[in-house]
């Protein structure tokens, strides 16, 4: 062998070895920002006033020597376990004293109270979320969040994110450079049109995308520093709000056709092009442009909207569940006869993602993806959706029941919900309708009539009051016997002699921040409906058998972090499956292709910010 041979072989070797210290060292994949010193353009009080970089009392002598701090702080330096000790302590005793009388929640008086942190201190904020997540998420999140939108104008202090209004047309290009960081990796995006089940709430829905970015941080560990939340106002319909004087955006009639859209697409170009690799997620846009809008950018773009595919991905996850805590072999999904209360696009979307699985499990052809529409029966405001209505929504005519098969059951165009689930006995009630109580005693004693020994109830509509019922309800009206399954959290109902009876939270939180972590770390330049249902089977298989059949179909929130790993993994694979996979940063698609299971989820854990305070160096502009 050749000495020119004999080196090349050597400096392959050495290359393979670099590359596996690279990628499983914990050096090259552990975020700069949480390991390595930050660069700081600013010192004294600058410094004290960016909650990106302060710390508070946990400086140390050298660095309020170095950034110019000793003497602008009190002497002792905390640890930041002391500074989270001192702050829940007052968190605690400010609750009370925070509220605006009887009226106001705790839970918006806790709101009040993190948003300072968070106008203080990031790092501090974000570690006080993920060790309390549980507590807080459905604080910074739904169902407080509800709440915080609609008195959004009055408990606003501090800019935060990004305002794209429709008098900003022919201006957005050069607006995305007005925000300081060159790297963005997360935008969610709303139009303020549909806030959770609240309805039009204009500029004020900006708190939906604040919270919905606080879990891409805690869940996902996507860096603070790289998201970016944004309202595009174009106006509300919302007739109070217009007559608010208070009231922070345009005082104008919502935008539509085509004005809309070029207000729209002016956002994701100028976006995109300063940000190339970022991803958006779209938000609680009204039905009637969440599909088109999703059909619009998903192939050009790395964007998804976890309305329409999120939710779809949790209840399908959900959906799955319920047949194995029924105790059948998974290939019985497509048997299961499923009635949904809700047309919108958070109903079609879960329509739309079952349909796909069931025919998949029948053998992914045209007969079968015609073959597993027959077992949805879809009731919206207008009663059950048949081919006899007149102006069917585009989005939801695949489902319309036809007239002759609905008559052979006894129903009609229009009939009622409870007649639905007399006649059809239903293995699943699905709601997604935003109607709270929409599941009367009446529709739930029609349950018990149910085929199926161990019938599923998914009243999935948020916030809490619009919850189609509530777990007390079911339980008592149907049975000891039921899964359940809510969009908003309950607690679990005691049912006496020691039975428990889990209400599982369907929380989109359980998907969003991994799908957005494994597309961002894949480097896909789109999100596929494959990556998406790897996802929904991920969390689907993550419970085990013996909690299944306790009724327990979904995690814990106290779990978040290692289920976002797990569906972050599951997504990457998929990318990589499907050819899609480009990597990120210095794991490029090649090596990528390279890691087996658990070297996958490796990576994704070092890719993971953590709440740590980085050393900081004053460098000069």
């Amino acid at each position: 062998m050749s000495l020119s041979s004999v080196l090349l072989k050597r400096l392959q070797f050495q290359r393979r070895i670099i590359t596996a210290v690279n990628v499983y060292g914990t050096r090259s994949f552990t975020t700069t920002e949480g390991h390595r010193p930050a660069i700081v353009h600013k010192r004294s009080l600058d410094i004290l006033h960016d909650p990106w970089f302060n710390k508070g009392t946990a400086f140390s002598m050298t660095e309020r020597d170095r950034l110019d701090l000793r003497g602008l702080l009190p002497p002792n330096v905390m640890s930041s376990e002391q500074q989270i000790e001192r702050f829940m302590a007052d968190l605690k005793r400010l609750q009370l004293s925070a509220r605006d009388g009887p009226s106001d929640p705790n839970n918006l008086a806790k709101w009040r109270i993190l948003n300072r942190l968070h106008d203080r201190n990031e790092t501090m904020y974000y570690k006080v979320l993920i060790d309390n997540i549980e507590e807080y998420a459905p604080v910074v999140y739904t169902p407080t969040v509800g709440l915080v939108c609609q008195n959004y104008s009055g408990l606003f202090r501090r800019p935060r994110g990004m305002y794209f209004s429709a008098e900003d047309r022919g201006e957005m290009m050069s607006m995305v450079y007005n925000w300081p960081a060159d790297q963005v990796d997360m935008i969610v995006v709303t139009d303020g049109s549909r806030i959770l089940g609240l309805g039009d709430l204009g500029v004020q829905g900006i708190g939906i995308a604040i919270g919905k970015l606080d879990l891409y941080v805690a869940a996902a560990g996507i860096n603070p520093q790289r998201v970016l939340p944004v309202m595009i106002d174009v106006g509300t319909n919302n007739e109070k709000i217009l007559k608010d004087p208070l009231y922070l955006g345009l005082q104008e009639h919502r935008l539509d056709g085509e004005e809309y859209l070029a207000v729209i697409d002016e956002f994701m170009e100028a976006v995109f092009t300063r940000w190339p690799n970022v991803i958006v997620q779209f938000e609680d846009f009204q039905s009637k442009w969440a599909f088109k809008l999703l059909q619009r950018y998903r192939n050009d773009y790395r964007m998804f909207n976890d309305d329409v595919q999120g939710t779809a991905g949790v209840a399908l996850a959900g959906l799955l569940g319920a047949v194995r805590a029924q105790g059948r072999p998974m290939i019985d999904f497509p048997k299961m006869k499923i009635v949904v209360a809700g047309a919108g696009s958070a109903g079609i979307g879960v329509l739309n993602a079952a349909r796909k699985t069931m025919a998949r499990m029948l053998g992914d052809t045209e007969v079968a993806f015609e073959s597993a529409k027959r077992q949805f029966w879809v009731v919206d405001a207008n009663g059950l959706l048949t081919e006899a209505r007149e102006n069917i929504d585009p989005d939801a005519r695949p489902f319309a029941r036809k007239v002759n098969e609905s008559e052979r059951q006894g129903l009609r165009e229009g009939s009622k919900l409870v007649e639905v689930v007399q006649q059809v006995k239903p293995d699943v009630l699905l709601g997604l309708s935003a109607v709270g109580g929409l599941f009367s005693k009446e529709v739930l004693e029609a349950l018990k009539g149910s085929t199926s020994t161990r019938p599923a109830i998914f009243p999935m509509s948020n916030p809490t009051k619009n919850a189609e019922c509530t777990p007390e309800e079911a339980f008592s009206i149907v049975g000891d016997n039921i899964i359940f399954g809510s969009g908003s959290p309950f607690a679990n109902v005691d049912l006496g002699d020691g039975h428990i009876g889990h209400c599982n939270q369907a929380n989109n939180m359980f998907l969003f921040p991994g799908i957005g972590l494994g597309t961002l770390l894949s480097g896909s330049r789109i999100v596929s409906d494959g990556m998406l249902q790897a996802a929904a089977e991920c969390l689907a298989a993550y419970m085990t058998e013996e909690e299944v059949l306790k009724g327990i179909i979904y995690p814990s929130i106290s779990r978040i972090r290692d289920i976002t790993k797990e569906v972050a993994a599951s997504v990457i694979r998929e990318a990589i499956e499907e050819d899609l996979a480009e990597g990120y940063r210095e794991m490029d698609g090649r090596e990528l292709r390279k890691l087996n299971e658990e070297e996958i989820k490796n990576y994704v854990m070092n890719n993971m910010w953590i709440p740590e305070y980085p050393k900081l160096v004053y460098k000069e502009d």
